[in-house]
């Protein structure tokens, strides 16, 4: 399985939905393998708040598996900010989200679907800043809006990850407030060419791996579930465009995600 690609050295995967159904039945076979071959820590975002119970289990039943507790904005009917208190306090629940804004489906009059979108965001800034978390920011279409909403509060937060940084340079600036930017599969696809573009101006100390599994399988697994381990494909892809090994990003990277995630556990 995967044996086109060296996992001697262990990657922190910043963002894998572990509770999807897609990993029902292959969970356990998958994460042994990936922590006896190339993974050292995982978070599972929150997206859908009925999840959550799943997500926690996963975290407790694995020693290096953490979660988050949040509402992605395609899930946010259901959004409850009680519920999400539930687990805020949970040992292994280690940041806020995965919350923001996508108005990727959305036609351009929908703004009380907007509007919605930017009170539930807002209310999960509010709840990270409150039980001192870290973000974790989706933001699709959404530049704008989404750049006002955290430079409004982005002082008072304990930093934060834009996840599958979209190559906004709008949203780079955020780097001096505190932000990281996640880089998963898609920067090994063809039609990346904005984000390989912006890659080496993101500070290095700024960057995070991550799959989005069991979405945006790198190359050349495109098309499979997307595994952890194969972030090792997406680190030797930022080695390449950086002119660094494949060994100084995993270091790197490991560190920049400790650093935001895991300082104090």
């Amino acid at each position: 399985m995967f044996l086109d690609c060296d996992f001697s050295e262990k990657i922190i995967d910043t963002h894998c939905h572990l509770d999807s159904q897609a990993y029902f039945g292959c969970l356990n076979e998958m994460l042994n393998h990936a922590f006896d071959n190339g993974i050292d820590k995982i978070i599972i975002p929150g997206a859908d708040i009925k999840d959550l119970p799943r997500a926690r289990e996963i975290a407790h039943r694995y020693k290096k598996v953490f979660f988050s507790c949040g509402v992605h904005p395609y899930d946010i009917d259901d959004f409850d900010l009680d519920i999400l208190k539930e687990f805020i306090n949970d040992k292994k629940c280690i940041a806020v989200g995965e919350c923001g804004l996508d108005y990727y489906r959305l036609n351009a009059d929908d703004e009380a679907v907007k509007a919605k979108q930017k009170e539930v965001f807002i209310a999960q800034i509010q709840l990270a800043i409150e039980y001192k978390k870290p973000l974790i920011v989706h933001v699709r279409d959404a530049n704008e809006d989404s750049y006002k909403i955290l430079k409004n509060y982005v002082k008072d937060l304990q930093g934060g990850v834009l996840h599958c940084f979209n190559a906004s340079e709008l949203l780079l600036s955020l780097a001096d407030d505190g932000f990281y930017f996640g880089i998963g599969g898609v920067l090994t696809f063809k039609n990346a060419k904005k984000l390989v573009e912006i890659l080496p101006k993101i500070p290095k100390e700024k960057l995070v791996l991550e799959t989005d599994g069991p979405y945006l399988t790198p190359e050349p697994h495109r098309g499979k579930v997307n595994d952890p381990i194969l972030t090792h494909f997406v680190a030797q892809k930022i080695a390449d465009l950086l002119n660094l090994s494949k060994s100084e990003i995993i270091k790197l990277t490991n560190l920049n995600a400790n650093r935001l995630f895991f300082q104090g556990l």
